[in-house]
């Protein structure tokens, strides 16, 4: 007879059997196992299960004792007493799982059947723990299906146009003006701006929206002109216009016209959602559509759905624009009004010191710069103080440039992800800066090197796909989580964000939810703080870097301090302007620029905004002057006869 043979019989003699208990053996380890079943409210509820102390011995020690042994561990371990406690165990938790399945509207039995079929050779308690996890997931599947259904039934982005009241009610007409860089479609819509006897400018740059804003108090000394943008108000009382930047719209005052610029914007990844609320926000009886021709089909399905009468403009280029016969090949080819274009600060830099060392003098443009300093970079060159302007893609928005050749280093830029050949769009915005018309009768457009030569005169000759007529981008408004937030009471940034992404009804997609994949990441942050949802959406648009470290520490400081409800004071002197370098500098002007546009929405928490903008001045001026004094210091090496590079790339 064997031992498995000898442990039955041993079950059968000692009565064992009769009361339903069997001896097992798995997983390295021998028990008892007790079957039987409760009755609960009608439910038959049958069970198989190893009590708390079923378990008897590894079969490497079960398999020594004597056959005397194994009978006196099996019936204290098989008392009454321990098959009745078991069964009391089974009814206890029969009844919590009910009680809970009876709150969710489930079937007990979908899990309680568990207790038999799952053979597990542990505990009875870490089956029940493995079914209440169960029921923990299905509880929160159903949850997330019910949050779910609320969330669709709460938000219908087929009815976002709507969500404007004041431009509902308005009798809107739509004017594209829409063609090619230094076609005067800007020109034209600014005309009638100025002309109106109110109005709103929509930029997507601070810097546009400032040159505007100039532009408009230059066309007429008494009209009365307003500044709007994140990070700086210049209110005028009185004021008729306003120039603002497009996420600035404001979207109650009604106006009599309306510019909406650079509109091809609708189909940007990360800012599309700000055209599309101008489009459909824009309080104006008439409002101008400029941009690239490529956005016809776009403002067309935009105008169509909104009910509104479109009239489209397509204009042409007023000065021809060509490329080169061939490659500039050496720095020496360069020549005065020529813009000098790489990709990144790094190589804006280092062609700067290359142009200004082969004795031409040098107008410094890139993204990190602040709009004054691009501004002030961009004047000398207008006044003939630079022969020539160094700069990245900067130059293709916001700035009206005498560029008489455009000279591409490069067609290849890192896109947030990895680097890529710029898009042929790209491409012809910037090259469409060649030949400003009244200053040059023609443009040309060249690659330094021979390869970028022939990719440009490739992407330039490229038909551009028009921008979709469907899927529009709309961003989440803190009345968009209000409303998901009261039908599933979740007050999680991160979880508000992704209903809102998934869950609203988009019932043809015409209009579709987007966020930013750092406003995700900085909601999941913001989560980790006792903070309300409104502070904590406010804290995820914070206009700061993440990539840049000083940038982000400030800002992990402000929301670490607002969830503390301190004041966060402004103190300049512990990092002077005078002892910063270059980087330190434009570094100095987003963070002071940040905290202006963070006061202006939490002003009893950051009071110090008139400070942060006078900061914000002084470090630009400081950029501008460490700007100067390299290209001075450049110049003076050169007319000295040191480090003259004229035949290196």
């Amino acid at each position: 007879m064997t031992d498995f043979d000898d442990d039955e019989q041993l079950i059968h003699e000692l009565g064992l059997a009769a009361r339903g208990i069997q001896l097992a053996k798995q997983e390295g380890r021998v028990f008892l196992r007790f079957t039987g079943s409760v009755q609960l409210d009608g439910l038959h509820i049958p069970y198989d299960l190893v009590p708390q102390q079923g378990v008897l011995a590894k079969p490497s020690k079960w398999r020594k004792l004597e056959r005397d042994g194994r009978a006196a561990l099996l019936l204290e371990r098989g008392s009454a007493a321990a098959q009745s406690a078991l069964h009391a165990d089974v009814e206890a938790f029969a009844a919590e799982l009910r009680e809970e399945c009876d709150d969710y509207g489930m079937k007990p039995m979908d899990f309680l059947h568990a207790l038999e079929d799952m053979q597990s050779s542990e505990p009875a308690g870490v089956v029940f723990d493995r079914i209440r996890q169960r029921l923990e997931h299905a509880v929160e599947r159903h949850r997330e299906e019910r949050h779910a259904e609320r969330t669709r039934q709460s938000i219908n982005l087929a009815e976002y146009p709507d969500t404007f009241e004041v431009a509902r009610r308005l009798p809107r007409k739509f004017i594209a003006y829409l063609g090619p860089t230094n076609s005067g479609k800007t020109h034209k819509a600014m005309e009638a701006l100025a002309k109106a006897r109110s109005g709103v400018y929509l930029a997507p740059l601070r810097l546009l929206a400032l040159e505007n804003y100039e532009r408009l108090q230059a066309a007429d000394p008494d009209l009365k002109v307003s500044l709007v943008t994140g990070e700086e108000r210049r209110i005028e009382e009185g004021a008729t216009h306003v120039a603002s930047t497009v996420e600035m719209l404001d979207t109650r005052t009604p106006v009599e016209v309306a510019v909406i610029d650079e509109i091809q914007m609708l189909s940007d990844r990360d800012r599309g959602a700000a055209w599309t609320a101008a489009v459909c926000g824009a309080p104006a009886r008439t409002v101008y559509l400029v941009g690239a021709a490529e956005a016809r089909r776009a403002v067309e399905a935009l105008a169509e759905r909104l009910e509104c009468e479109l009239e489209v403009h397509i204009l042409k280029r007023k000065a021809p624009l060509s490329m080169e016969p061939s490659a500039v090949r050496k720095l020496k080819a360069l020549r005065k009004g020529d813009a000098v274009i790489a990709f990144s600060r790094r190589e804006v830099l280092m062609w700067r010191d290359m142009v200004t060392e082969a004795g031409l003098s040098v107008a410094t443009v890139y993204g990190n710069l602040s709009p004054e300093v691009r501004r002030a970079q961009a004047q000398r060159f207008r006044d003939g103080q630079a022969d020539v302007v160094v700069g990245t893609d900067a130059i293709a928005m916001g700035l009206n440039l005498p560029i008489q050749r455009v000279v591409m280093t490069t067609t290849v830029k890192y896109n947030g992800y990895e680097e890529e050949e710029i898009p042929a769009a790209l491409a012809r915005q910037i090259a469409g800066r060649a030949g400003r018309y009244g200053v040059h009768e023609e443009g040309h457009v060249a690659g330094y090197d021979d390869e970028t030569h022939n990719v440009m005169r490739s992407l330039l000759k490229e038909k551009l796909p028009p921008l979709k007529a469907t899927g529009f981008a709309v961003a989440p408004t803190l009345e968009h989580l209000h409303r998901i937030a009261a039908v599933t009471g979740e007050d999680s940034l991160a979880r508000l964000l992704k209903r809102f992404v998934h869950n609203i009804d988009v019932p043809d997609g015409f209009f579709f939810p987007r966020i930013t994949e750092e406003q995700f990441e900085r909601a999941e942050w913001l989560d980790t703080l006792p903070l309300s949802v409104a502070d904590k959406f406010t804290l995820s648009l914070v206009p700061v870097s993440s990539n840049i470290v000083s940038l982000q520490k400030a800002w992990e400081h402000w929301c670490v301090s607002l969830s503390r409800q301190r004041v966060t004071r402004l103190h300049p002197e512990q990092n002077p302007l005078h002892w910063m370098n270059l980087q330190e500098a434009e570094d100095a002007c987003r963070l002071y620029s940040a905290y202006a546009w963070l006061g202006y929405r939490v002003p009893d928490y950051f009071p110090d905004v008139a400070q942060a903008l006078e900061l914000s001045r002084s470090a630009s001026a400081r950029v501008d002057a460490i700007l100067q004094d390299q290209n001075s210091a450049n110049r003076r090496r050169q007319q000295g006869g040191f480090g003259r590079r004229n035949g290196r790339r």
